[in-house]
């Protein structure tokens, strides 16, 4: 698999890495996941401790968890292709279970449970994770500038009894990786929808929704 960006010395390893649970009489990753796991949140903190030297504790934990979180090690299995080389039972091939966020979120940790138990060194583990990662880790801080935008604008709405806002994907540009969405959010009272733009849905609706709170005249928070 040469979008991992390593090469096992021992390639069974890899094979238990790409063994799900559901296949029965077979050793299977879960170890792996649970090893993954630990060394995933690890790397992770120590990147964001070096990129955001000016951040406070909580607000590191909060970036943590929007990059381990499962639809964006999803993502990272979706980039890797690993979802091609699972060893599924029959069960979940037939339910697709190759394209199940949870299972694929899980395998990119095994993955990299099993990328240590080959090298027995964290360093390698760092220099896979940050590249499969790209440049998630520069657009996290992104994200939660405006996380609190689409909150706000509800509570606003919903403390005048008004309808809620309504979300709406106009497109989106650019290859699986590297996607840019574009979102309008309508909103009762304002002449025309606002407009977001970013590199996920969320991230999109989130720019919309700050710019109606403008519009209403209401300052973000955030900003």
């Amino acid at each position: 698999m040469e979008a991992l960006g390593y090469e096992f010395r021992d390639f069974a390893w890899l094979e238990l890495a790409l063994t799900h649970r559901s296949v029965s009489g077979a050793r299977n990753n879960e170890r792996l996941e649970f090893l993954g796991d630990s060394i995933l949140n690890f790397l992770i903190a120590d990147a964001l401790y070096d990129r955001f030297p000016q951040e406070n504790e909580g607000r590191l934990s909060r970036l943590r968890a929007l990059l381990v979180k499962q639809d964006t090690l999803a993502g990272v299995a979706r980039d890797l292709r690993l979802g091609e080389y699972l060893r599924l039972g029959a069960g979940e091939l037939k339910s697709g279970g190759y394209r199940r966020e949870s299972i694929l979120a899980d395998t990119v940790e095994a993955v990299l449970g099993a990328i240590y138990r080959d090298s027995s060194s964290i360093e390698t583990c760092r220099e896979r994770l940050l590249a499969w990662f790209g440049n998630r880790l520069d657009l996290v801080g992104q994200e939660t500038v405006i996380k609190d935008s689409k909150s706000r604008l509800q509570e606003f709405l919903q403390g005048r009894r008004q309808v809620l806002p309504v979300y709406t994907v106009v497109s989106i540009d650019g290859e699986a990786h590297n996607q840019s969405f574009q979102v309008t959010c309508e909103v009762a009272g304002l002449v025309a929808p606002t407009t977001g733009s970013g590199p996920s849905r969320r991230h999109a609706e989130q720019e919309a929704a700050a710019a109606a709170l403008r519009e209403l005249g209401i300052q973000d928070s955030n900003e």
